[in-house]
């Protein structure tokens, strides 16, 4: 509540200081005047993207809006911290969940996987450890050993990484899942796992 309450004064600091109303505000960003009042306040969370877009037409970085003890320092990682760790020509996004990326056992991570034009024929690969995949969004194809799946959100999979697999997005829409992978291939001494 504490880091809501300093979100909210922090938005209404840098309104005031830009001589922008509420429905200034709310006609630059397309958020009702009562949200950003609410939020002001601390009485409502806003999304990442809704954040996004108040700094934009505050004129300021997202950043801008937290405390130095709110910004966090080894085992929280806001999401207007996440990182990007790689991109795919073939359309997946891997953004890190882990401020520890390379200390820790486990390496966390939302994959966003893009339409894909190429649906022919799919490579499965194999490596040591394990994978848990959890479905955000979309509708996921997982290739697993001899056989193929389609996980919705809320579905979930659980497997040993030595069995051939892959993952595809054979939908017109995005997919986004949460992937937890072992052992964690960016800590020190592990291969690259992908």
């Amino acid at each position: 509540m504490k880091t809501i309450l300093t979100l909210g004064k922090k938005i209404k600091e840098y309104r005031l200081k830009g001589n922008m109303t509420l429905k200034d505000l709310s006609e630059k960003t397309g958020l009702s005047a009562g949200f950003l009042s609410q939020l002001e306040r601390g009485m409502s969370t806003v999304a990442i993207d809704s954040l996004m877009n108040i700094a934009k037409a505050l004129d300021t970085n997202i950043k801008d809006f937290f405390s130095d003890e709110d910004i966090s320092a080894g085992e929280i990682v806001r999401s207007y911290e996440r990182e990007v760790l790689k991109i795919h020509e073939n359309g997946y996004i891997h953004y890190l969940l882990s401020a520890n990326q390379t200390t820790q056992m486990l390496l966390p991570r939302v994959v966003e996987i893009l339409p894909q034009k190429n649906t022919e024929k799919i490579q499965k690969y194999s490596h040591e450890g394990e994978e848990f995949v959890f479905v955000l969004e979309g509708i996921l194809t997982l290739y697993l050993a001899g056989d193929i799946y389609e996980l919705y959100p809320g579905d979930s999979a659980h497997y040993i990484s030595h069995k051939p697999h892959n993952w595809q997005n054979r939908t017109n829409k995005a997919v986004k899942i949460l992937s937890v992978h072992s052992p964690n291939f960016l800590k020190e001494g592990q291969s690259n796992g992908f």
